[in-house]
This record gives C-alpha cells, structure tokens and sequence, in this order.
C-alpha cells in the first residue's frame, strides 16, 4: 500500500500519540486535527478547529480530502453529525473511537433487558435500534451529565454517535469500541492502573464488589496497532479491540502484587456502592473474535500486564 493520506482527529494523549507516530513513521501523510492546544510530533500536519463549529471546521479544511479519517473525540451524536456532513466526499474511510461503556446494562436506555450472553459481542448492541434518551441538550454536556451523570453520559454519547454515522452512512465507516485501556506510565492520564499499585504498594484495602465480574482490558501499544489496521482496513460497522483473557478486579490485583510484591488487601463495599475503577458488579466483557477473523493479532493480557504493572510503579 502506497503513501496515504490520513486525518486524525484528536490524537493528542495517551494512544492517540502512538496511533499518530505509528501511521507516520509508516510512510503515511499524517495531519492531526485540535484545537490547537497540543502540538503534533515532527513530519506531521497540523489543523487547528473546534471540531464542535461546523464553519470554523469546514474553514480549516478547506478542499483537503483524505484516504481516512480516524476520530479519537467523538463523544456526543451532535459531534457525529457535524463529521458526518463535514466529511462527505472528502474521506474514503472514517474510523471512530468507541468504548467498551457501549455495552454496560447500567447505562441503556430503555426498561431492564434479560443479561446478554457473555463475553459480548458486537451484534449484540445495535445503537440504531435502541430508544434515544430523549430531548438530551448534547449542545451543553455539562447539563448532560447533570441529567444522566458523567459514566451515563459518556456511554449514552458514544452510543447515540455510533448511530449517527451508522444510519445512512455517507462513507465506509467503522467504530472500534476499545477495551479498558492499560499502560504507558505517566501517559496514562487516567490514573486507574496507578489507583491500584499505590492502593496494593501501600498496604491501602482496594474497594471490591462482593462477586465481581471479569471485564476486559487492552495494552496502549496494541490499541495503537489496532487503530492503524483500522484505518488501513475495509471493513465496516462495529468490532471489539480487546486483548485475550479477560480479568476480574481480584485477579487483577493478584497479578499487581506479585510484580509489587505486596499481598492485596480488599474491602467488599454495599451492594450498589462505588468501588474501585476496575471492580464490576455486572457483565460485560467483550468477544474480540470479529476483529480477530477479519486478521488482527491479539496479545494476551497475562503476558503485558505485568510490565504495564511496573511502569506504573516506577511513575507513582
């Protein structure tokens, strides 16, 4: 495959910085998108716009057009739909980032729904069929998670995103819906990883739910790679970007103490009550078969963890 020209949108943290420097250092012509607050790595192209204000964006691409299109920001269906109409007849592909939090019962709308089978796979959550939480003001996202609270928020705008793009698709478009992502150190600015290791380092009880379900997790790195393949694919619609065996938060711990060298300690919390980020008390780990039919190579999560584990350690 010869030189392409891709845009990515967001791209400034974490895997998005790998996903960047990955399809650079590939021989693509790279251009990231922002708001101007981040600047992009050497040999890549910079775009500065509010993705959210349709003619400042159409204003900052003027007549470029490109072979694809990765988005890493798209949170809100409003969002979706100014891409959408956007990147008509510009782009050949566009690759949204999407999110494990698609398929968590907690947060669907609707009545309660029987469990689905487990791990979940993508034809399992269809956003296009599913009722919309109605007259929702996505234009104020703070008023949003007033009204749903920030996790319902956020998996209710990634769902309702996906539907946009997915209704009346006007480009070949896929979502890679990311498991828990782990690793990096002090790239990983969600700090749920370190949570852990300075809880277990520390001799700190780890908040646990009495019988807590597995979910399932991806190494920064590999999520990179997966995005990349992606964006350089030809399939459509959903997959699942999950790297082999799953883990509850017990094991995960287990797993920490021993590259720590600390036994875990835990506190089983009320039914119902927070715990800690990675302790769930409903089903919902995902099946990675589809994106393993279609070619990718999963890495097994025993085997990276460890070294995530310690990365983590040496920042804390």
């Amino acid at each position: 495959m010869g030189m392409r020209n891709i845009l990515v949108i967001g791209g400034s943290r974490y895997f998005g910085k790998t996903l960047v420097a990955r399809l650079r250092d590939a021989g693509d012509r790279v251009t990231v998108l922002n708001r101007g607050s981040a600047a992009p790595p050497p040999g890549v192209g910079h775009l500065r716009a509010d993705r959210d204000d349709e003619p400042a964006l159409l204003a900052a691409l003027s007549a470029r057009t490109f072979d694809a299109v990765v988005d890493q920001v798209c949170y809100t269906p409003l969002q979706a739909a100014v891409a959408r109409r956007v990147f008509a007849g510009r782009t050949g592909r566009y690759v949204m980032t999407s999110t494990i939090e698609v398929y968590n019962p907690a947060t669907l709308p609707g009545p309660a729904r029987p469990p689905r089978p487990v791990p979940v796979a993508e034809e399992h959550l269809d956003p296009t069929v599913l009722p919309a939480v109605a007259a929702l003001p996505w234009h104020d996202t703070g008023e949003v998670e007033r009204v749903l609270g920030p996790a319902r928020t956020y998996s209710e705008g990634k769902r309702q995103a996906e539907a946009v793009f997915l209704r009346e698709p006007v480009f070949p478009y896929a979502s890679v819906r990311v498991a828990h992502v782990l690793g990096g150190g002090p790239a990983d600015f969600t700090g749920r990883l370190a949570h852990y290791v300075e809880r277990i380092g520390s001799g700190t009880p780890v908040d646990v739910h009495e019988a807590p379900y597995a979910s399932s997790f991806v190494h920064h790195l590999e999520i990179a790679e997966l995005l990349h393949w992606a964006a350089d694919g030809e399939f459509t619609g959903p997959v699942n970007a999950a790297s082999h065996g799953t883990l509850d938060v017990r094991a995960l711990c287990e797993q920490a103490g021993r590259v720590l060298g600390r036994r875990p300690r835990y506190r089983v919390v009320a039914a119902g009550a927070e715990a800690s980020p990675y302790s769930f008390d409903r089903p919902y780990a995902m099946d990675n078969g589809r994106a393993a039919a279609l070619g990718f190579g999963f890495g097994r999560t025993a085997d990276w963890l460890p070294d995530a584990v310690a990365e983590a350690a040496r920042t804390a």
